[in-house]
């Protein structure tokens, strides 16, 4: 009876130090999949991107990075085949937050079955996820759904504003709805979800950890939180960067994440890719 056992035993040892098959990882997405690895584009704010986290908790993961600042599904969709993504053993969709600010139609289910094209969020993950498919159809594929935001001042150029998720975008959609349509999709194509919208703990709340402006009684500046500073005015021409080094929290611009949040996209990752 020894033998059977230390075999068991042998085998288990041999499994736990063998190294790990080496994984290709095409991470797909906007500018918060972009900036990994160009700090540059957030003057210092950032200093490590979800993907380098990951690669560092799963070192045989090699990555590339395919972000593209403003981009939307239909973006991606439609210019899938020039963007230089190659066949790969697992694949990231990292989209969202720029369809609902552009008003980008989310559609219906029967957009995605009926392959309409990419006029619609349903339409447009068909064409991705359908791309993906013809170059490895074994492929793992996880879809990330939207970070909550709050209101977001580009660091670059602060005359760049857009008011945060707490109110629809111009057509009267929540973001919310978006997430909901990315997570319906997953289900439906039994696809791996990383819920950053419900589930990653990143909120409206502590997106920020103030938003600083004057006071419109006395003109001085005052650290206002959520929702404090909704409504407040801000003059882009005249006005302070209303997101200073001590306002970051989960974001550092209302926006893009942190270290600390590209810290939580990563583990929720890792979750999913360490199963491969």
């Amino acid at each position: 009876m020894r033998k059977p056992i230390l075999l068991i035993i042998a085998l288990a040892l041999f499994t736990s130090f063998a190294p790990h098959k080496e994984l290709k990882w095409m991470a797909i997405g906007d500018s918060i999949t972009f900036h990994n690895g160009r700090t540059e584009y957030t003057k210092g704010r950032l200093t490590k991107g979800y993907m380098d986290d990951v690669v560092g908790q799963l070192p045989y993961v090699h990555f590339a990075n395919h972000g593209h600042p403003g981009w939307t599904a239909k973006g991606i969709a439609e210019n899938f085949d020039h963007l230089g993504i190659e066949k790969a053993d697992i694949y990231s969709v990292f989209l969202g937050t720029n369809d609902w600010w552009v008003g980008f139609p989310i559609g219906t289910v029967a957009d995605y079955d009926n392959n309409t094209g990419a006029g619609t969020v349903y339409g447009a993950y068909r064409i991705i996820i359908d791309k993906i498919r013809a170059q490895n159809s074994n492929a793992a594929i996880i879809l990330l759904t939207p970070m909550q935001r709050t209101d977001y001042v580009d660091i670059n150029n602060q005359a760049s504003i857009i008011h945060g998720a707490y109110k629809d975008n111009n057509d009267g959609v929540k973001l919310s709805a978006y997430a909901d349509a990315i997570k319906n999709i997953a289900r439906l194509q039994k696809l791996k979800l990383a819920d950053l919208y419900y589930k990653s703990g990143m909120t409206i709340k502590n997106a920020v950890n103030f938003k600083r402006l004057k006071d419109p009684a006395t003109g001085e500046y005052k650290n206002y939180k959520y929702p404090d500073y909704i409504g407040i005015p801000f003059d882009p021409k005249t006005d302070e960067y209303p997101y200073p080094v001590e306002a970051m929290n989960m974001t550092y611009d209302g926006l893009h994440p942190t270290d600390k949040g590209h810290a939580i996209i990563a583990k929720m990752l890792v979750k999913i890719i360490k199963r491969y």
